[in-house]
């Protein structure tokens, strides 16, 4: 039987680049991939980090299983855990391994970016 998150309702995950370098060390294998982190909300994040530990003690793969925006069920390879306790609930955080192909980035910018960057005199127009 193959170790796996389930999301079963909600939206699709989203996924942010990881950038730190302890996520690299860990990330052992033969094909190209990206490292990304997601935070999903749940009841149980404590036994579901709990699931993922034990599946690594036994040397398993343990995966996010989830639909796509395209409806398509994806999996992704778990390389690390954490729960996290916050005012609405729980939190998991999970990082997974992406490849490459599958990947589709969003570029976007921080709600607090300054949009009034004409009238500043240090602002470059290209």
């Amino acid at each position: 039987m193959e170790d796996k998150i389930t999301i079963i309702e909600g939206p699709p995950p989203t996924f942010e680049a990881v950038g730190d370098g302890w996520a690299f060390g860990i990330n052992e294998s033969p094909n190209l991939a990206d490292i990304a982190v997601t935070r999903l909300r749940t009841f149980n994040a404590n036994a579901l980090v709990e699931r993922c530990y034990q599946a690594w003690s036994h040397k398993n793969t343990i995966h996010l299983e989830f639909r796509n925006s395209d409806g398509l069920e994806y999996q992704a390879p778990i390389i690390a855990a954490r729960s996290l306790e916050v005012e609405e609930g729980q939190v998991l955080l999970l990082w997974v391994r992406l490849n490459k192909e599958e990947v589709e980035y969003e570029m976007g910018y921080d709600d607090d970016f300054d949009d009034d960057v004409d009238d500043d005199p240090g602002f470059l127009d290209f």
